[in-house]
């Protein structure tokens, strides 16, 4: 969940070609699917109830315009947890970002519903996608973008090999606000 009482500043975190890539069994009862037509609704309703939408068909309509008219690149890079009864409790989007010409690999809306947060499935899940975004673009320089607000994701990334970005001023079109953030939440990571 969102940390809304802190001041918000855009955080770019980088993976650098050849960072050991992280390792994290989801628990018992919790398996990785890729995306299904339909599937926009469940992305919906965990990005919602983290609070990074205010309405879930908000969300939704962000995700089919953003994402659903790459259909075979959405289908091979937006994952889910789910539980054995198939509902989606998780998600993580391995895209991409241009700095003019130049593709990024950039991780896009990772979030856990709140219910759920505590399991495990956080680090399951981002272990998950860094493998899945090396499989698909190579073992190369890789980004996040995050906020203040996601101070405890940020640990998270830190985890997985993801160190706080202090000098690129826009990699992938994303305004980097990491030096102002950090002296904002330094003491909470």
């Amino acid at each position: 969940m969102l940390d809304k009482s802190l001041d918000y500043y855009r955080v770019i975190m980088k993976r650098t070609a050849g960072t050991p890539i992280p390792q994290a069994p989801l628990p018992e009862g919790y398996s990785f699917v890729m995306y299904r037509d339909g599937d926009a609704e469940a992305w919906g309703e965990i990005e919602a109830s983290v609070l990074e939408f205010d309405q879930v068909e908000d969300a939704v309509d962000y995700f089919n315009k953003h994402y659903v008219p790459y259909d075979s690149e959405v289908r091979r890079r937006t994952l889910f947890v789910q539980r054995d009864d198939g509902r989606k409790v998780a998600t993580f989007t391995a895209w991409w970002n241009y700095t003019g010409s130049r593709r990024h690999p950039f991780m896009h809306w990772v979030a856990v519903k709140p219910s759920y947060q505590g399991l495990g499935l956080g680090k399951a899940i981002i272990a998950r996608g860094v493998r899945l975004m090396v499989d698909l673009e190579g073992d190369c320089v890789m980004y996040i973008p995050t906020q203040t607000w996601s101070h405890k994701a940020i640990k998270l990334y830190r985890w997985a090999g993801f160190e706080l970005e202090l000098d690129e001023p826009e990699p992938g079109g994303v305004m980097n606000q990491t030096k102002e953030a950090l002296a904002l939440i330094k003491h909470l990571l």
